[in-house]
């Protein structure tokens, strides 16, 4: 990874994130939780890419990834996989949201149809900035 580290936090600050480098796509989930969160994740390892601090709570869909949200203010900051990959490591994503929007503007977009086909759309030629209103 590059040297240049994008920083988030939740809305009262008790919760942060570090990912290092630039992210190579940001993705917007239509599941039935990412939707709800208004959520776009950068994907990374945990202390791999993404170090985070701050007490939170998390919500586990199934068995596979917890949503890690911050106690105080209910800001989402993250989602965690509850194992470790067959390297070794443990997969996250952080929310793009929590970043200031300089940082991550031109970030590209992917779709991701976790409703019904799990498959990602073609890509449209959209970046985070598009999606700050």
């Amino acid at each position: 990874m590059s040297s240049k580290v994008i920083q988030g936090g939740c809305h009262c600050g008790a919760v942060t994130w570090c990912f290092s480098g630039q992210p190579e796509r940001a993705t917007i989930c239509n599941c039935t939780v990412c939707r709800r969160y208004g959520v776009l994740w950068a994907y990374a390892h945990e202390n791999d890419g993404i170090t985070v601090a701050g007490g939170t709570q998390a919500y586990q869909r199934g068995h596979r990834i917890a949503f890690h949200f911050c106690p105080n203010c209910g800001c989402v900051a993250y989602w965690r996989a509850t194992f470790l990959g067959s390297d070794g490591r443990r997969r996250m994503a952080v929310n793009l949201r929590l970043a200031e929007p300089d940082d991550v503007a031109n970030v590209p977009i992917d779709r991701f149809d976790g409703l019904d086909t799990f498959e990602n759309p073609p890509r449209d030629g959209r970046c985070v900035i598009d999606y700050w209103f």
